[in-house]
């Protein structure tokens, strides 16, 4: 077991982690639990009951949180000519010419949201081994993948708080809802839109219980198991 600091330790002690807590008291105790000198990131973890090597139990969608995440956005968008005109317009941080392309291939990521617009998915394709495992590949299926016209409300979606999730090989599925700082009906209203996309994004193949486990955390914080039960009625 890695050793713990005191202000770890102190945290830690207020979690009971034999107890299931409701929405409203893990809500309350993430912000008690809060100890960095940053303003920690509250996340959820759902452990999921599907087998995400079937095609058919792939669990992925994206959500739009009421209150955003709390932090500043950067947003890249793969387009040309008018497309980057647009994107550019629309508040987009980044337009991925052929020099910033060569940068991505050599392994630079410094953005939190990759867009793209249909015509440059043939030289998009060819970072996948970069932008795959991070998250940032732009896909049809999360909407990043939109024509020119879409992409001022893409922009404004992603800078407000638009969420992407799927569920990773080991069924479990990991999302931001905000920060320790936001107010406790700030992070209920956020954490309750979660769980709703969580909900609808149930493969039809799935048998038995859905969502298994949920856990809150906030950065370098004690994890807080929820009841499944009272979350997801």
């Amino acid at each position: 077991m890695p050793k713990r600091g005191r202000k770890y330790n102190e945290a830690a002690a207020k979690v009971d982690r034999d107890k299931l807590y409701s929405r409203a008291e893990a809500v309350k105790l993430i912000k008690e639990t809060a100890y960095t000198k940053f303003d920690p990131t509250v996340e959820v973890h759902f452990r999921l009951g599907v087998d995400p090597r079937h095609a058919d139990q792939q669990v992925r969608d994206v959500v739009n949180l009421p209150h955003g995440l709390g932090k500043t956005v950067r947003v890249l968008v793969f387009a040309e000519g008018e497309d980057a005109r647009l994107a550019t317009e629309a508040g987009a941080d980044i337009i991925a010419d052929d020099e910033v392309l060569k940068k991505i291939q050599g392994g630079w990521t410094e953005f939190d949201v990759a867009i793209a617009v249909p015509s440059m998915m043939g030289k998009v394709g060819r970072l996948g081994r970069i932008l795959g495992p991070r998250g940032l590949m732009p896909n049809p299926r999360a909407g990043t993948v939109a024509p020119g016209s879409d992409l001022p409300r893409l922009i404004d979606e992603a800078k407000a708080g638009r969420v992407e999730f799927r569920v990773d090989r080991t069924s479990n599925v990991h999302a931001p809802i905000g920060k320790a700082s936001f107010t406790e009906e700030q992070l209920m209203d956020n954490l309750q839109t979660l769980i709703d996309a969580i909900k609808r994004a149930r493969p039809a193949a799935t048998k038995g219980t859905y969502v298994r486990r949920m856990v809150m955390a906030n950065t370098m914080g004690p994890g807080i198991r929820l009841d499944t039960s009272e979350a997801m009625s």
